[in-house]
């Protein structure tokens, strides 16, 4: 079995086995087993940390059910692979050359060498960082709800931002509906951006960070393009929504609002303004956000920003008649653009394809649907509010796009094609007219 194929069974498996505990009837308020289409829609949406939701996370799930959603979004964001290496370092085991393999393909990293001390970095920075972020929380959380409610809220949406899930225990239409009660308050606004941003930067970013420190130049060009690449799509994004979006709100609120909704699209699913009611050319905005993403071997979904990059310096290249790209004064390997365009190829085509059928089925208009369908995919989980009301054939959509999204269209289809290569042989070459 190859990697992709042990990655895949690996995310179907857990998000079974999360759907058997939500089916319980200790899991929701009813006393009564879930219905199998919401349990295994809401462990989709945790293990591929998307946040779409057809119940009230709040609400509707016990404190058992909350925690399921809680250790399968920890799971998700993580990977798999990284959780069962975990296990298996933890118990005392023996790491082998196929889980090391298998390792390395989980975080996209480029040698087996050193990946098992990687993983070890990993878990622990995770748990740090995790830890920090619901300390900073808990001083608002546990002054309005009270000491034990206040740290396990604290504890929640620090594993669910870190990861880039978007599930929250603000429920719908309560007191603390979403995070809009929370648009003004520092301590709950920059805490989450911080842990979005962390958790999206990828795991080779931070050990690149980690041994060069804060000397940007001695990084490798793929941290270069992930930090600068960050940078720009938080501060490009908060301008426009500030001038064109906020202009009636108190200008501390404003920043805030700004910031929040130009970092919770790639890809957390939070939200402290009513998505509704924003213009179509911010809804737009978002859905290119959401496409774009977080980095590859990241808890982020989307793209991935070095896809994006690899296609605009391709473009660049095209333009000043160049054979290669150029990133960071160094070349990109010749199968980047490649990889960018089929994975670019393949994201377009799920989504807008999902999106129409979900436009003739529900009769709900086009922006709405490929809104929800861009978030499915990108592991976003934010949502103009359809998902809940959608039929079984769209949530069945949107589980599948979700799944997608978190393993990777590329690892479905290197899994159920051919891993023999043609490099050994090589048919006539004629010129394809483009453009």
């Amino acid at each position: 079995m190859s990697s992709s194929q042990l990655i895949i069974l690996g995310f179907a498996l857990t998000i079974t086995i999360g759907a058997l505990l939500l089916s319980l009837p200790c899991a929701n308020v009813t006393g009564k087993p879930a219905s199998l289409g919401d349990a295994i829609f809401t462990a989709t949406s945790a293990v591929c940390v998307t946040g779409l939701v057809v119940q009230d996370t709040c609400t509707y799930w016990t404190l058992f059910g909350q925690a399921v959603i809680i250790c399968l979004i920890q799971i998700g964001g993580l990977g798999v692979v990284t959780m069962s290496v975990a296990l298996s370092m933890l118990s005392g085991k023996r790491i082998g050359l196929r889980q090391r393999s298998v390792m390395r393909d989980s975080i996209s990293c480029p040698q087996i060498g050193g990946i098992v001390r990687l993983s070890g970095f990993i878990l622990r920075a995770t748990f740090v960082i995790e830890a920090l972020g619901a300390f900073a929380m808990s001083f608002v959380f546990c002054r309005q709800l009270g000491l034990a409610k206040g740290i396990w809220y604290s504890v929640f949406h620090s594993i669910s931002a870190f990861c880039n899930a978007g599930f929250d225990l603000m429920g719908f239409n309560g007191k603390f509906s979403s995070f809009m009660s929370f648009v003004k308050e520092p301590l709950i606004n920059i805490p989450i951006m911080a842990l979005i941003i962390i958790g999206g930067l990828g795991f080779l970013s931070w050990s690149d960070i980690k041994a060069n420190k804060l000397h940007f130049r001695y990084y490798r060009m793929q941290t270069k393009v992930i930090i600068s690449s960050t940078v720009v799509l938080i501060l490009l994004p908060a301008v426009f929504l500030f001038f064109l979006e906020f202009s009636g709100m108190p200008l501390g609120q404003r920043i805030l609002a700004s910031l929040f909704q130009s970092v919770t699209p790639r890809t957390a699913g939070f939200n402290t303004v009513d998505l509704a009611a924003l213009s179509q050319s911010a809804l737009v905005l978002m859905i290119l956000l959401m496409l774009i993403g977080g980095a590859p071997g990241s808890t982020a979904g989307g793209l991935k920003i070095t896809t994006v990059v690899a296609l605009l310096a391709s473009m660049v290249s095209v333009f000043r008649k160049r054979s290669h790209i150029r990133l960071f004064r160094r070349t990109a390997a010749d199968d980047t653009v490649r990889n960018a365009s089929a994975i670019m190829s393949l994201y377009l085509m799920l989504l807008i394809a999902g999106a129409m059928v979900i436009n003739r089925i529900e009769g709900i208009d086009f922006v709405s649907c490929l809104f929800e369908t861009t978030s499915a995919i990108c592991t976003v989980g934010l949502t103009t509010g359809i998902t809940p009301g959608l039929g079984a054939m769209s949530r069945a959509i949107l589980i599948t796009l979700m799944f997608c999204g978190r393993v990777g269209a590329l690892t479905l289809v290197f899994a159920a094609v051919s891993s023999r290569s043609d490099q050994l042989s090589q048919l006539p070459t004629e010129k394809l007219t483009t453009g």
